[in-house]
């Protein structure tokens, strides 16, 4: 048994409330269970009560035994002098206020229906599972569903909201400038990210304001920062870049980040950091209004025309410096593109709003309800579990359940998890 449980059934009410009485006959009628205390101190605070007859207004305190009283040392805490009932799993010792009376103690599992218990142990069963519900969560109904994902999506955003404060407050709360390192951060994707990102903080992004309209000075900028440009290679192109970056080092004081942070091995060729980089340098010569425009479109279609940018003619027939290859437009796909949408644009979007004391609309939700379910090792394992999917907002949400609350066990604080402890 475990105390959050206890603390659960408590604070909802879960409970046969008719003739209930403490361990030493004392009848006890519940008017209010008070309000769940989350720092130190008693569990429920201001709880009103009614003890054969007289109404009591303190705290009550919860353990699994009424010895972890003494365990937790509360009889030298003067924070515990107003427990007016203590809520025990198993009553094995008394507990004794500082009047010598005997503590009112409540054993709360004569009480507790079988239907529940019986829920409760199936769903913290020792038996390995990969979410505790697995074999029910596709029976919830879905309007619990829905409403359920809407908020975990919302937590999704705020947990995604911490880097973007971070950054923030790095750059003087520059959303162009953050909008940069999230979307240098995303092309890199997960082999790459941090690299990426690295690559779009080591410099100040007032030189790539000035240089963005002259392609090869911001290809320069970027492939000579992320040390792409190192050695010497005997082609046209790398030398001309190699040349125009050590005038921009010099002009600007540049310190180009550590090399061989860039991972090839085991990439497709798509993915490669090279072009990746070519194509950031496309997006960010092309659309020289980048921010207003992203934070302006609402239209998954917008987003995809938007950002179907070419790479120049070099990296049309190369994927890296030194060799050449067939030729190809190497534009961002749109499942890229949703990725963008997903990790960057949204959540810098909503800080945006909230920034701005703006309301989070329909028309900033519906876009994601327009991206297709994302596929990974999380989403297929729901998709096994007959958890039907429609878009990207759900397949989010999922995510952030799983990682947030099934992962860590929280069924308690989840709708889901409370709905089948009820059932």
């Amino acid at each position: 048994m475990k105390e959050e449980f206890l603390h659960f059934l408590w604070k909802q009410k879960l409970f046969n409330f008719k003739d209930i009485q403490t361990v030493n006959g004392e009848f006890v009628e519940v008017l209010k269970t008070g309000e769940m205390n989350k720092n130190s101190g008693p569990d429920f605070l201001n709880a009103q009560l009614k003890i054969d007859n007289q109404i009591w207004v303190g705290n009550v305190e919860i353990h699994v035994k009424s010895s972890d009283w003494y365990l937790h040392q509360h009889e030298i805490d003067a924070n515990y002098d107003a427990v007016i009932l203590h809520v025990v799993w198993e009553h094995d010792t008394e507990v004794f206020m500082k009047n010598n009376k005997a503590l009112p103690t409540l054993v709360l599992k004569d009480y507790i229906p079988k239907e529940l218990l019986e829920n409760y142990q199936n769903l913290f069963s020792k038996k390995e599972k990969w979410i505790p519900c697995e074999n029910q969560i596709s029976e919830v109904d879905s309007f619990l569903m829905n409403n359920w994902l809407e908020r975990l999506y919302f937590e999704r955003l705020e947990n995604k909201s911490i880097l973007i404060k971070e950054l923030l407050e790095e750059s003087n709360n520059d959303f162009e400038a953050v909008l940069f390192q999230l979307l240098a951060k995303n092309f890199g994707l997960k082999v790459n990210g941090e690299a990426f990102l690295q690559l779009s903080q080591s410099f100040d992004f007032s030189i790539l304001r000035k240089v963005r309209f002259e392609e090869q000075t911001l290809s320069a900028l970027l492939f000579g920062q992320a040390r792409f440009l190192d050695g010497r290679i005997e082609d046209e192109y790398f030398l001309s870049l190699q040349k125009e970056y050590e005038y921009l080092k010099h002009k600007y004081k540049l310190s180009p980040i550590i090399k061989g942070n860039f991972q090839f091995f085991r990439m497709r060729p798509n993915n490669f950091p090279t072009i990746r980089l070519a194509q950031l340098v496309a997006l960010y010569h092309k659309r020289t209004n980048l921010f207003s425009d992203v934070m302006s479109l609402n239209k998954l279609d917008d987003f995809y025309d938007y950002f179907s940018v070419e790479v120049n003619d070099f990296w049309k027939r190369h994927y890296t410096f030194e060799t050449t290859s067939k030729k190809s437009t190497k534009k961002l796909t749109k499942s890229f593109v949703d990725l963008l949408i997903i990790n960057t644009i949204i959540p810098l979007k909503f800080m945006w709003l909230k920034s701005r004391s703006k309301e989070v609309n329909e028309s900033f939700l519906s876009l994601l309800k327009e991206i297709k379910p994302e596929k990974n090792a999380i989403i297929s394992k729901f998709s096994d579990l007959k958890v039907i999917l429609k878009n990207a907002f759900e397949t989010q949400a999922l995510l952030e359940l799983k990682n947030n609350y099934c992962a860590l066990k929280r069924c308690l604080e989840c709708a889901i998890g409370n709905k089948l402890l009820r059932n």
